[in-house]
């Protein structure tokens, strides 16, 4: 019989020189963290102290928060959505299972996935930007061009201490990492691969050090193209 040796982080240490920095500035900083996936925990910590909700799940990217929100509710039916905003919106929400209907409207920072509890607030970033209410999800972009521009990221605003837990787990591959991956029973369901990374997290917190408590929205309708223009089949 053979026995599976679980290697823990960091397997193979790279030389300090080939890592990237962000982890260790934010310990410089006086942040503490033992595992680096603790970082990913700070992050999201220190976001929805800043948005004013009780949880906030990090992921890869807005689009995907968009995607995990949907499949989160496992409710497919028609999404309305304004025909002014990024192609990924859509496409999410087909991959999703849903049906998309655009919607002629004029919107500044965010606007709601009709008729879910789903807002894409993926231009917005201040103080106090959670928009309240126990079962909404507000997906947050910390694409390069946003407030807070780790590069690549997102985030899930919520006050659902169950949405959270659904939302970490589905992100990290379906996987409890309160337990070791040769754990019995450590795959809990079938996940996507949609985490966060700590240095990307250690990123997003030094980010955030800096960063104002108000700002202006970074976008709004009229910053994007009509979708129904593009010759794009979306049915």
């Amino acid at each position: 019989m053979t026995t599976t040796v679980y290697n823990s982080w960091p397997l193979g240490r790279l030389p300090k020189h080939f890592q990237r920095q962000e982890l260790y500035d934010i310990r410089d900083k006086g942040y503490h963290w033992d595992d680096p996936r603790d970082v990913v925990s700070l992050f999201e910590n220190k976001m929805a102290e800043y948005a004013g909700c009780k949880y906030a799940a990090a992921v890869d990217c807005c689009s995907n928060a968009i995607f995990l929100c949907l499949k989160y509710l496992n409710n497919p039916g028609v999404v309305t959505i304004p025909n002014r905003t990024y192609v990924s919106v859509p496409m999410q929400i087909k991959h999703a299972g849903y049906e998309v209907n655009f919607e002629n409207i004029e919107w500044q920072g965010l606007y709601q996935l009709k008729p879910y509890p789903i807002y894409d607030s993926a231009v917005r970033m201040t103080k106090g930007m959670f928009i309240g209410g126990e079962e909404t999800l507000q997906a947050l972009s910390f694409q390069i061009k946003k407030r807070l521009p780790i590069g690549k990221g997102g985030m899930i605003l919520t006050n659902s201490k169950k949405a959270y837990d659904w939302i970490k787990l589905a992100s990290y591959d379906g996987r409890d990492l309160n337990t070791t991956y040769d754990t019995p029973n450590h795959i809990k369901m079938m996940g996507y691969h949609m985490y966060m990374t700590p240095e990307d997290a250690a990123r997003g917190i030094l980010l955030m050090d800096q960063l104002p408590e108000s700002n202006k929205d970074s976008g709004c309708h009229e910053n994007y193209p009509d979708l129904t223009n593009l010759g794009i089949n979306w049915s």
